[in-house]
């Protein structure tokens, strides 16, 4: 049985192999073509870390990023879709436990929340 996502080593471990799955993916590969992931996994893992664990490590615009993601590439309902996925198929893969299914619902309610603000400033720019 998996263990539970318990420290940050285990969400650099978790973050890690989201990124194998989802920059090579079909669908949102894409999106992740300009990305400098050395740079960018311990910020995601401080997001998530202070998200999971409660530990005030990141103090960025998770907004922001992904509306520049949308300028290059327009971000739809089921880019949104796809990650989710990929991230909840990553998590159950590896964990198990009260916080990873905080994981997933987290994920969920924040790829709602960036859809639903992305279709916004889209709308609001035609």
């Amino acid at each position: 049985m998996n263990k539970d996502i318990e420290t940050r080593q285990d969400l650099e471990f978790l973050l890690t192999e989201f990124y194998k799955k989802a920059t090579t993916d079909a669908r949102i590969g894409h999106h992740f073509d300009c990305l400098d992931l050395v740079s960018h996994l311990p910020i995601i893992v401080n997001f998530w870390e202070k998200i999971l664990l409660g530990n005030p490590m990141y103090f960025g615009n998770p907004l922001a990023v992904h509306q520049k993601i949308n300028e290059k590439a327009p971000l739809d309902l089921e880019d949104f879709r796809r990650w989710t996925a990929i991230f909840s198929q990553t998590v159950d893969e590896y964990f198990t436990g009260k916080t990873a299914e905080n994981a997933k619902l987290r994920a969920k309610m924040i790829a709602h929340s960036l859809h639903q603000r992305i279709s916004e400033d889209n709308r609001n720019k035609k």
